[in-house]
């Protein structure tokens, strides 16, 4: 351990270490005064003990000294009791960016015996740009863009059960950096967070500089719960931002406050956090507010709302209330606030806020998704209970939804393990019994933990009987039954199990079900289209049948995240046709997309699923052999080969790989096209 120790130490402290896209960092022990750095630097920050304060100032190349700056102790690190150091016995400064410099003056004031300064060389390069979105995000430089050193990132990333707040930061340092160096200024602040003090990695979740780049920050997943290094006492819980540059006298440019608005109101749409919010949030300890202390925060709170900081400057601070109202009117309607109390084995209790009222749905479902309960309701509260008394134990998906321009809330309702002598859970818990061989029986299993006679009676909504299934004598075990509502008008029902022991002690579970065939036979020709303007395949449709009026919606997604809506409407009992020509405000590009069809009726809202493809370019052909005229191709593809300029031959749906073409006799040239099943035709070969 102390060789380890001993290695990492001459690491940091070394001049010249390569850290990764040219970075460099140097630490070196200097006296009060005027220091030569042992290389260029562009960024130099200041670890010191003692109970003193040390300010310093820079010299760039050019003979300039900059002005007197604090090192600036700052709250921001790592949370306490966490593997993350904070640097025991050393006041850990700010990273400032300087420009490139090459001689750093310190004064103390008051007792200060020690003081190391961190040299960091960061040069500008040019990167490419990788931009990522992820579930509706805006766009965002990531690691991988801006060349995060993922070899010197320690541990795996820590995740809180949910975001509550932001805390906003500058970086202090000078603002005059240009667009290309702003991708260094995060490397270099990665590299002294993390080899200088200790951290596992950069401190915040994201950066923003002066230009409007988002730069991915901590490692983890920008829509996690990364617990970060910036706000020591309240990283759990939180996500860090940080304005590159110093806004203690200056404002942030319309730019910076264009991304910083998008960027909270993206990341806390998907905590479903109200802006406007304030909350109560018990410290972990800092040196303002010890572990423990109870402190009110807005939900946009500036750094120095929760410790001993100016952070994030005087300007940056006073603007953060106007740019909550304008984070509060974007991006609407929204859910906030979802709760969940309770689990099966008792009564699951669903709650949330909506930000004006609207149709509201709570799904329940098992992992495979499968739906095991469903409650409705409208307005901009949402409250409904499941009664999962008698539901087996286990883990159990729950979204609750306003419509599809909304996002979402999800998570996990855990079951404790239940002695009840009867258990049974019915799965789908909606049924569409139209004949379209999609969700038409709902699967009802139920176990006996000894021997009973059972009673299965469907009831309608007012818990009036209506049938009888069967009175049958079991013994202990489990057991499964088909509904499939035949007989009945769409509607609410309830499926009433009881099981009554030898001692006459009856247990009794309830199902609720929905039967709603509204919606069948949702179905896309062509599967795949090509949108690309050559006037083959351009545009694909949706069909399906409604039987009975219903609003309907159409959207396209990606995975998780929506891509577009491509109707909504009221509709009339009858087959229905939605054509699409692939394009929303512009082009979706070559995906594959899942199409989400939902109708509302007067009973539920029923989904049904495609899936599809764009393809916009052709094949790609490639000549193996002339002599035996053997290619291959990368997708499947009809060939045409023209032989002489006279002979066709084709050959009909090749799969991709080698492939041969009988020329059919002698031949001095040829020509070979590949057309996909999309329409497109690639770039042709010629020989000779």
């Amino acid at each position: 351990m102390k060789l380890l120790r001993l290695s990492l130490l001459l690491f940091v402290l070394t001049p010249g270490t390569a850290l990764g896209a040219g970075t460099t960092m140097a630490g070196r022990d200097v006296p009060v005064g005027v220091s030569k750095a042992p290389h260029r630097f562009d960024l130099v920050g200041l670890h010191w003990r003692g109970s003193g304060a040390v300010s310093f100032r820079t010299r760039s190349v050019a003979g300039r000294w900059s002005a007197w700056r604090p090192a600036a102790p700052e709250d921001d690190g790592p949370d306490a009791r966490t593997h993350e150091p904070r640097g025991r016995g050393w006041h850990l400064g700010s990273p400032y960016w300087t420009g490139t410099s090459n001689r750093l003056q310190v004064r103390a004031a008051g007792r200060v015996t020690r003081v190391r300064a961190y040299y960091v060389w960061s040069p500008s390069k040019a990167l490419p740009t990788r931009r990522l979105s992820i579930a509706g995000s805006p766009l965002i430089l990531s690691r991988a863009s801006w060349r995060a050193n993922e070899r010197i990132r320690r541990a795996r990333p820590r995740y809180a059960d949910s975001v509550r707040f932001a805390v906003v930061h500058h970086t202090a340092g000078s603002n005059s950096y240009t667009r290309a160096q702003a991708a260094s200024i995060v490397r270099g602040i990665q590299r002294y967070h993390v080899l200088a003090n200790g951290w596992d990695d950069i401190g915040y979740n994201f950066l923003i500089d002066k230009y409007g780049q988002i730069f991915e920050g901590r490692f983890g997943g920008i829509d996690k719960n990364v617990v970060g290094a910036h706000a020591q006492g309240f990283n759990t819980g939180s996500t860090g931002i940080a304005l590159i540059g110093n806004y203690g006298a200056t404002s942030i440019t319309p730019a910076a406050r264009t991304a910083l608005t998008r960027l909270l109101t993206w990341r806390l749409d998907v905590a479903h956090v109200d802006p406007l919010s304030t909350l109560t949030w018990r410290s972990s300890g800092n040196p303002k507010y010890p572990a423990g202390r109870n402190v009110t925060l807005r939900t946009i709170s500036g750094h120095r709302d929760t410790g001993y900081t100016t952070c994030p400057g005087s300007r940056l601070y006073a603007e953060l209330p106007a740019i909550t109202r304008a984070v509060n009117g974007l991006g609407l309607p929204k859910i906030y606030f979802p709760a969940v109390t309770g689990g099966p084995g008792g009564l699951v209790h669903f709650t949330a806020e909506l930000t004006e009222p609207l149709p509201w749905s709570v799904v329940v479902s098992e992992r495979d998704g499968n739906v095991v309960a469903t409650g409705q309701g409208a307005g901009t509260a949402v409250d409904w209970t499941w009664d999962a008394r008698t539901i087996p134990a286990g883990r159990y998906r729950y979204a609750i939804d306003a419509g599809p321009t909304v996002r979402p809330a999800t998570g996990l309702v855990v079951g404790t393990t239940t002695y009840s002598p009867l258990t049974a859970l019915a799965k789908p818990a909606l049924i569409t019994p139209n004949g379209d061989g999609r969700s038409e029986s709902t699967l009802i299993r139920y176990k006996l933990r000894e021997p009973s006679l059972v009673t299965a009676t469907v009831v309608d909504a007012t818990g009036l009987p209506l049938t009888t299934l069967f009175v049958e004598q079991k013994l202990a075990g489990s057991y499964s039954f088909r509904w499939n509502a035949l007989g009945l008008p769409d509607g609410r029902y309830g499926i009433v199990i009881s099981a009554r022991n030898a001692f006459g002690i009856e247990t009794t579970a309830t199902l609720a079900i929905i039967v709603d065939r509204t919606l069948a036979s949702f179905r896309v020709s062509p599967q795949v289209f090509s949108p690309n303007g050559d006037g083959r395949l351009e545009t694909t449709r949706f069909r399906f049948t409604l039987y009975a009026p219903a609003r309907v919606t159409l959207v396209v997604r990606r995975g998780n995240r929506t891509v577009g809506q491509v109707f909504s409407g009221q509709l009339q009992p009858g087959p229905q046709t939605i054509e699409w020509n692939g394009r929303f405000r512009r082009g979706v590009g070559e995906h594959e997309f899942q199409a989400d069809v939902l109708a509302s009726s007067t009973v539920a809202t029923t989904k049904q699923t495609v899936t599809f493809a764009t393809d916009t370019t052709g094949p790609r052909l490639k000549l193996l052999s002339a002599q035996t005229v053997n290619l291959s191709v990368n997708e499947p593809a009809d060939v045409t080969a023209v032989f002489d300029g006279t002979r066709t031959v084709t050959r009909r749906r090749l799969t991709p790989g080698r492939f041969r073409i009988p020329p059919g006799g002698a031949f001095t040239s040829f020509r070979v096209i590949a057309r996909d099943f999309a329409g497109n035709d690639g770039r042709a070969l010629s020989y000779p």
